[in-house]
Order: structure tokens, then C-alpha cells, then sequence
């Protein structure tokens, strides 16, 4: 069983204490550094008021990415389903 630990990441000029899983803290730490590379990015690219609305671009990206690589896997599997039941038809004969 894995420990929680609480750890300080900063986000849009933010501080934030997170409590994440002491083998999850990497991954974790590598989502917030690229969450701040989005960030940098759309200030480059858009004018904003503050930061809160270059991280709605930020999570409108993401969630964007999550639904399509989500109907991605439900396509890929019911195409594997299919071709499953199809050599399961062809073993019964």
C-alpha cells in the first residue's frame, strides 16, 4: 500500500498542496510541468485577462484530447469485439 504525501506545486503563478501517492508523485509533478508549458504557450499565442483564462484554454485542450482519444478506444473496441466474435463463428463451424 502506497503513502500519500503532501507536495507544493505552482500553477499560473499559484501555489497549491496536493496530497498524491508517493509512486504517483512523478507522473503528478510531470502533468503540472506540462499543464505550465500549455499555459506559457497560449500567452504567447492569445490575449488574456489572467491566468484563469489561459488555463481554460489549457483544460478545454485537454478534455478535448481525453473525449476523442475516449470514442478512439470505445471505435477500437467494438472493432475488437467484432473480429472476436467473428473467429469465434468461424471455431464453432
Amino acid at each position: 500500500m502506497t503513502e500519500d504525501i503532501l507536495i507544493s506545486v505552482e500553477i499560473a503563478d499559484r501555489i497549491y498542496k496536493v496530497r498524491v501517492k508517493r509512486d504517483e508523485e512523478e507522473m503528478f509533478r510531470k502533468a503540472v510541468e506540462e499543464v505550465k508549458l500549455n499555459v506559457r504557450d497560449y500567452a504567447k499565442i492569445y490575449a488574456y485577462k489572467d491566468k484563469q483564462d489561459l488555463l481554460a484554454m489549457v483544460l478545454l485542450q485537454y478534455v478535448t484530447s481525453y473525449i476523442k482519444m475516449k470514442e478512439e478506444n470505445v471505435f477500437s473496441d467494438k472493432t475488437l469485439v467484432a473480429k472476436l466474435e467473428l473467429i469465434e463463428s468461424i471455431l464453432s463451424t
